[in-house]
């Protein structure tokens, strides 16, 4: 599982100011940034790894073996593929391949080092052959559980407390620019960890200089390499007016929309992830062909690659934006159904992160409701990111941070719009969000019977 800042419970002290006066607070800052090169560079060449499969797999091999483009039918084998392997992952090695993305971002608590091959294998599996689910989630298990267990092979007898919050910092340098900011990451982790109060500075301040450290390795590696840093950024962003009254008005709707398909999403991932568990190997593949069979079914009604459906999403937000006049709300309308079953899919069965999907599905929302009167492509493109990844991930901040700073100067200029629509969606996600089963009552014992006395 993922880890992330731990609760409070884990640090002790509990007093945050014996903790900073403490000189083990000093060697755990040093630990943290020291950590954070192998670790960010580490983050790098997953990253790296993932791309150049998903290249050679979808256009490399298919050159190679005679076809002039990638078939329409093509991911359908190679996501039964996945389906194998992933499974395989799952039910033999330790932590069961990672986070279950269909029960949302989950963080807490120390990760472990044991888990780290089956997260890497699962991901790299899940990611590079088409699945529809992001490396956030993975990355974030993978930084902690090499962060922890690069600590206690160094010092076998480090304190819990000590050995939690170097993994969390680990955490935070693996994904400290795959967002686009090292701002965003921390307000991710934080947000899922539920961590505040005065221990939410002794934990964020190692996790924090992690991440400055962290960007600066992936910024370095991407030049020096030439691939770029695999971080979620926008060359090319229309301008934006300001907000409108009958923007505002969009705003609520697309929140109340983002709200019902992301409950909707989330309740049929889960309902499915429970019929995969019974079953593991042959549902997973089963899992996997549907997402195959719903990327062809949209290549065959829209004409356009199947691509489109496949993937986190992340590398085709910006293709997304800057051809959204050659989309029709038709086609929009059609890509938007077809990622959700997809995504759907893929929670129920592989291992992910739940966020870059969740990011894409809500741009594409967001710019088919720019087709109808009153609301303007920028401005519905961030509106549809927001509302729809608070509706998946439960984080308002980072919902509205991510949609906003995601646009540069214009999604400042929006942002009164991304936050109203955040906040319908969030409450309406709240609303919608089935309760837990109440606890049954104590049985209660039925008062003695007297005995009868004997004749």
């Amino acid at each position: 599982m993922p880890s992330g800042p731990p609760t409070e419970d884990a640090a002790a002290p509990q007093n945050p100011y014996e903790i900073v006066r403490n000189r083990g607070y000093v060697a755990v800052l040093v630990i943290s940034a020291l950590l954070g090169v192998p670790v960010s560079a580490g983050a790098f060449g997953f990253l790296a790894l993932v791309t150049e499969l998903q290249s050679l797999v979808y256009t490399d091999l298919p050159k190679g073996l005679g076809f002039a483009g990638t078939p329409d039918w093509w991911p359908i084998p190679l996501l039964a593929v996945a389906g194998v392997l992933v499974a395989l992952t799952i039910r033999h090695l330790p932590g069961g391949g990672g986070h279950r993305p269909a029960e949302g971002l989950k963080t807490g608590g120390t990760p472990s080092f044991a888990s780290v091959p089956g997260v890497l294998i699962a991901a790299v599996v899940s990611l590079s052959l088409g699945v529809v689910l992001g490396p956030e989630a993975p990355l974030i298990a993978l930084g902690g559980g090499l962060a922890v267990g690069a600590v206690r092979a160094l010092k076998r007898d480090a304190p819990p407390s000590a050995v939690s919050v170097i993994g969390a910092a680990g955490s935070f340098a693996a994904i400290s620019e795959l967002l686009g900011s090292p701002l965003i990451g921390a307000f991710l982790l934080m947000e899922a960890s539920g961590l505040g109060g005065p221990m939410l500075g002794v934990v964020l301040v190692p996790g924090l200089l992690s991440a400055g450290v962290g960007s600066l390795i992936l910024t370095g590696l991407g030049s020096w390499t030439g691939l770029g840093t695999y971080s979620l950024a926008l060359n090319q962003v229309p301008a934006a007016g300001r907000p409108t009254l009958g923007e505002f008005a969009w705003a609520v709707v697309a929140g109340v929309a983002a709200a019902l398909l992301g409950e909707a999403i989330r309740r049929s991932a889960l309902t499915l992830q429970g019929v995969v568990d019974r079953r593991r190997l042959p549902l997973t593949v089963l899992m996997g062909v549907a997402v195959g069979v719903i990327a062809f079914a949209y290549a065959e009604i829209t004409d356009r690659p199947v691509s489109g459906v496949l993937f986190s999403g992340q590398d085709a937000l910006g293709p997304l934006l800057d051809g959204a006049s050659g989309y029709t709300a038709a086609t929009l309308v059609v890509l938007l159904v077809c990622k959700s079953l997809a995504y759907c899919a893929s929670m129920s069965a592989f291992r992910g992160g739940p966020v870059f999907p969740a990011v894409f599905a809500g741009a594409v929302g967001g710019l088919a409701l720019s087709h109808l009167p009153g609301l303007g492509t920028t401005a519905g493109f961030a509106v549809g990111i927001g509302a729809m990844t608070v509706a998946m991930l439960k984080l308002p901040m980072t919902a509205v941070l991510l949609a906003t700073l995601l646009l540069g100067q214009a999604g400042l200029t929006v942002m009164p719009l991304v936050i109203v629509a955040v906040v319908v969606s969030y409450v309406g996600t709240l609303r919608l969000a089935r309760l837990p089963a109440a606890p049954a009552p104590p049985d209660v014992q039925p008062p003695a019977q007297p005995k009868a006395p004997a004749a």
